[in-house]
């Protein structure tokens, strides 16, 4: 008789239980790292909105309008047009009173609009 290499159960079982525990540490931080990821960029977005927002104030005498459109429509301020929260996909908005613009509202880091 010929002796075949091969593996045996055993050996197949540690292989895909270690594969399984390497997985169910490594997906869980890649869906929180996207998060996070959304999150830092919403909160990027706003603050070059904020910048911009005061830039229109210094250039124009008066605020831009509540949904942004005045800083939309002038390419000298934003040449690709406004970007939406990545973290909800709505539009930015500005606030009335403080002037500043408002992004996601779902929680986290900077959630509340306020720019750094």
């Amino acid at each position: 008789m010929k002796k075949v290499a091969a593996f045996s159960l055993i050996e197949l079982l540690a292989v895909v239980t270690i594969l399984g525990i390497i997985a169910a540490i490594i997906l869980p931080r890649v869906a929180t790292t996207s998060t996070v990821a959304e999150e830092k960029a919403c909160f990027h977005n706003r603050g070059q909105l904020n910048s911009l927002v005061e830039q229109y104030y210094m250039n124009e005498g008066l605020w831009p309008a509540n949904n942004l459109s005045d800083i939309g429509s002038n390419a000298n301020y934003f040449p690709q047009g406004i970007p939406t929260c990545p973290v909800s996909d709505q539009a930015y908005r500005l606030d009335p009173t403080t002037h500043r613009v408002i992004g996601h509202t779902g929680g986290g880091k900077g959630a509340t609009g306020h720019s750094p």
